[in-house]
């Protein structure tokens, strides 16, 4: 069992990012299973959980003439335009079933500011406006923070750059994420984990 230094952040586990989801991760439901048992290991699991707004900046349908998978300049920078999904109290936005972590101590819900976009479970998209999670973290100890969920390429990979860049010691587990891979994103986001002091492991590192 992983002590209080240890955290594991379980990303966006939804029913929107599975197989026939809105926004659906290529085989996201594999993970389900190697997730649970993760959990299980650790005495300290925190979730998110994305929670748009249906008028969301993000969202393709609230740009005219524009199609999901394109690109805009925001205010914050350059954002890609997803297929509405996630939408706050739906059943899209709730966790998939088969999620089985009873003994989660937080849920850290990113999104819902209408006008930015969020990946990141500590600093959404603007890079300015935090979500709390580092002093939470901090103000308990711990030092090592493990992910796995969804998207590798997008929530995942922001949330252990940010975690690395907040003085964390970060491992992505990744037999444990599955990927967008948009566009060579997933090559992208393995390149900047690596060059940024994230390691990169499997579930069985936890067993060491």
């Amino acid at each position: 069992m992983k002590g209080s230094e240890d955290v594991l952040l379980v990303i966006d586990m939804q029913n929107d990012f599975m197989p026939n989801g809105a926004l659906a991760v290529p085989n996201g439901d594999e993970i389900v299973p190697i997730v649970n048992r993760l959990a299980a290991g650790f005495e300290h699991v925190v979730l998110t959980q994305d929670w748009h707004p249906r008028d969301h900046v993000s969202f393709a349908a609230n740009h005219d003439g524009r199609k999901p998978f394109e690109t805009v300049t925001l205010p914050y920078g350059e954002q890609v335009l997803w297929p509405v999904h996630c939408v706050q109290g739906t059943a899209g936005a709730a966790f998939h079933d088969g999620l089985d972590v009873p003994h989660a101590r937080l849920v850290i819900r990113k999104g819902y500011r209408r006008h930015v976009d969020s990946y990141s479970a500590f600093v959404e998209a603007d890079r300015q406006s935090s979500t709390g999670l580092a002093g939470y973290l901090r103000e308990l100890g711990v030092k090592r923070v493990w992910c796995c969920g969804l998207a590798t390429d997008y929530c995942v990979a922001w949330s252990a750059l940010d975690a690395r860049a907040a003085g964390f010691e970060v491992i992505v587990v990744e037999d444990a994420c599955r990927a967008i891979d948009l566009d060579g994103s997933l090559g992208q986001a393995v390149r900047q984990l690596d060059e940024g002091g994230v390691r990169r492991g499997d579930a069985g590192e936890l067993a060491t």
